[in-house]
């Protein structure tokens, strides 16, 4: 028989907020209802067949009301809108029509209530059927669904990993000054060839067989040379050209319906101007900071990458202390989840190149990788971070970690920032389309890694103790907690 699975999707999503708020307030149930009868048969360690059996009353909530919907949806001579009663309603349309709508109101929950009664959690939708259906005795119905594997949790106190030393150069916080400097440049005509670093005003045709390609011109665009991610061939074409001329070219467009195909381009410049930068004095650094001196700038520049250095080493110490407990742990993965990963996976990747406008295989020539390592590299990635999400779900659980309102208002703000939105509209999104299990999930699991990490020792490759426990989210090392006495904390 039919069964309707938006109902399952709508009870799972029911059982997940349930779930996180018992986990989220530490709550005790008190469901004093009867287990229902069921069995489990693991058909390989991430997929379960469920076998449940439900005694017929209780199905009869949902065919009352499965009647009473029926009964609005019949016309039948002598009786009202709604009044039909059960029995003409049986002689009329059948037994049968009653029966499918109260079984596809009753499975969701039994389901749900089974997966509870054998502690499994789900990670899909799940194929049900039927088997059994006795009028007025019993009903049986099967569900095999992926789950969450069981594993043992390595002891992850003690933890140690290596990252990187923490290095700014000073060609680091001169390629900054620099920069800034750069903001503040003028741009002066010139009547010369243009050369590396000069801005040039320029206009593109691109043809094909002598025909004008589709959205191939551009007009009055300002370029600087050497900068490059352009159009192949563009830098070297421009070094040597003055205003007013012209050159011809061959490269490859790197978008639209013709990406990667072999073209003509010319390329005309109307103007060459140099970019003059404003002397590195203590006049620059007032006009360009809040310091008096460059001295003053400078180090402040120091400080700033230093500090963005630091998250970045912290970054590094998380996927390091996480790859090692990984390496404890031997995890069965339910395919089915790695192949949807890996097919998001790869259409990002696609999305990303496109919109950069790189074919894939000249990003595989950038990185120096056949399809088949890219390939190899992505499932190797992809089943690290589904062996790692299990690992953190199952730390938090065991930590009995827990979330408030306030938390969850900062992780949605957070990801509203993130992805440029208004943070509620962007909340407003997460509630209707009921993505508050998955933010909750977000949080919990970066709780447990740093549960795991502030457990580990990581140290730099000189030896040092990479601080993690007081590193602040803007890289500045906060002060340590201060130590409750125990004598303070016992009569507390």
């Amino acid at each position: 028989m039919a069964t309707d699975l938006s109902g399952f999707a709508r009870a799972a999503a029911r059982t997940d907020a349930v779930t996180q708020s018992q986990t989220n307030h530490s709550c005790i149930s008190t469901d004093r209802r009867q287990p229902v009868k069921s069995a489990v048969e693991t058909l390989n360690p991430t997929r379960v067949k469920l076998t449940v059996e439900v005694p017929f009353e209780e199905l009869k909530p949902s065919l009352d009301a499965a009647y009473k919907k029926i009964a609005q949806q019949i016309n039948v001579p002598g009786f009202r809108s709604g009044k039909v009663p059960a029995g003409v309603i049986d002689r009329q349309d059948g037994r049968g029509p009653v029966l499918d709508e109260a079984i596809n109101d009753v499975l969701p929950s039994k389901y749900m209530e089974a997966l509870q009664d054998n502690d499994l959690e789900p990670l899909a939708q799940p194929e049900i059927e039927v088997t059994k259906l006795e009028d007025n005795e019993v009903l049986e119905f099967t569900a095999e669904v992926d789950v969450k594997p069981t594993f043992e949790l390595p002891d992850y106190d003690g933890i140690e990993a290596s990252v990187e030393d923490l290095e700014v150069t000073d060609a680091d916080v001169d390629e900054q000054v620099e920069a800034l400097r750069e903001r503040f440049g003028t741009l002066v005509p010139v009547e010369r060839a243009a050369a590396d670093g000069d801005f040039v005003t320029i206009d593109l045709v691109a043809a094909q067989d002598g025909e004008t390609v589709e959205g191939g011109e551009v007009s009055g665009m300002s370029y600087k040379v050497g900068r490059g991610g352009m159009i192949d061939g563009l830098d070297e074409a421009l070094v040597g050209m003055a205003a007013g001329d012209d050159k011809t070219f061959d490269s490859e467009l790197v978008g639209g319906d013709l990406v990667g195909q072999s073209v003509q381009v010319t390329v005309t410049v109307s103007a060459v101007q140099e970019q003059q930068l404003p002397e590195l004095d203590d006049e620059f650094a007032m006009l360009a900071s809040e310091f008096d001196t460059v001295e003053e700038l400078t180090s402040d520049v120091r400080e700033r990458l230093v500090r963005g250095k630091r998250l970045e080493q912290a970054a590094a110490a998380r996927d390091a202390v996480l790859e090692v407990v990984l390496e404890k742990v031997s995890i069965p993965l339910p395919e089915a989840l790695v192949t949807d990963e890996l097919n998001a996976r790869r259409e990002s990747v696609e999305e990303q190149l496109m919109y950069a406008g790189i074919t894939m295989d000249k990003y595989l020539e950038d990185e120096g990788q056949t399809i088949e390592e890219f390939e190899a590299d992505l499932e190797r990635r992809v089943r690290d971070a589904v062996a790692a999400q299990f690992v953190l779900d199952k730390v938090a659980k065991a930590e009995e970690f827990g979330i408030d309102q306030n938390e969850l208002s900062q992780h949605l703000v957070r990801r509203a920032q993130q992805s440029g939105q208004d943070p509620q509209e962007f909340a407003n999104h997460m509630f209707e389309h009921n993505h508050i299990p998955e933010l909750v999930q977000e949080i919990l699991r970066g709780k447990a890694l740093a549960a795991i990490v502030e457990a580990a020792t990581v140290k730099d490759a000189s030896g040092n103790v990479v601080e993690l426990k007081n590193l602040l989210p803007d890289g500045t090392i906060g002060e340590p907690a201060p130590e409750v006495d125990s004598a303070e904390g016992d009569e507390a």
